[in-house]
């Protein structure tokens, strides 16, 4: 991810983060309606509404626009302050705040119509889902393998693998409901539904880690 920000501290500055949100948001909506190859740089720049070099000044290329755009999307709803352990907070509400955020950003229209997107250029392009990979799924699960790792060092509960259970918790989240989902075959648990299953995944979670003193 490229951070081609101006180094000056002027009142430049603040128009230079506008425009670099103003690109991001544009590359979003671009590559989900129509598709990484069809998505040119002159485009997003069209629709940011600034030129094409203030594109590239942000982001030396398409692929580091899309990885960009990637990680942006899933910090709506992830940011990596989720993956801390506050003093003073208990595991289960850090889990719970992590879990409802990630259960609502893998539900929403636009990771739904990316992991379509990427399911379909996934044959055609392995370089480009290892892009996505490494921008969304890969960042998140290290997110939560260093936190479980200092769950496990603080002694609330015994991860001795906190690679293997930080996917174990991200794929009970998902389930087969978002499978369903993606197949276009389901819709998503929203309200009350939406809780009660995050409730009882972080619930089985604890359950399945607890230590034996506790």
């Amino acid at each position: 991810m490229s951070n081609n920000l101006s180094a000056t501290n002027g009142p430049g500055r603040p128009k230079d983060l506008a425009k670099r949100q103003a690109i991001l948001d544009a590359a979003k909506i671009l590559f989900l309606s129509n598709g990484y190859a069809s998505t040119s740089m002159d485009a997003v720049a069209a629709e940011a509404g600034v030129s094409k070099l203030t594109v590239y000044s942000h982001f030396n290329d398409k692929e580091t626009l899309f990885s960009a755009a990637v990680v942006a999307k899933c910090e709506e709803q992830l940011p990596p302050l989720f993956f801390e352990l506050p003093d003073g907070i208990a595991v289960e509400t850090v889990l719970l705040n992590i879990a409802r955020g990630f259960h609502h950003l893998i539900n929403s229209d636009e990771s739904v119509n990316l992991h379509r997107l990427m399911i379909s250029l996934g044959s055609q392009d392995p370089k480009l889902s290892l892009i996505f990979f490494e921008a969304g799924p890969e960042r998140m699960l290290n997110g939560m393998e260093r936190l479980l790792g200092q769950i496990d060092q603080s002694g609330a509960l015994s991860i001795d693998k906190p690679r293997n259970a930080a996917e174990h918790f991200f794929c009970l989240l998902k389930g087969a409901g978002n499978f369903r989902l993606l197949y276009g075959c389901g819709e998503p648990l929203i309200g009350e539904a939406a809780e009660e299953h995050v409730l009882e995944v972080v619930g089985l979670f604890m359950r399945a880690y607890r230590t034996e003193a506790a």
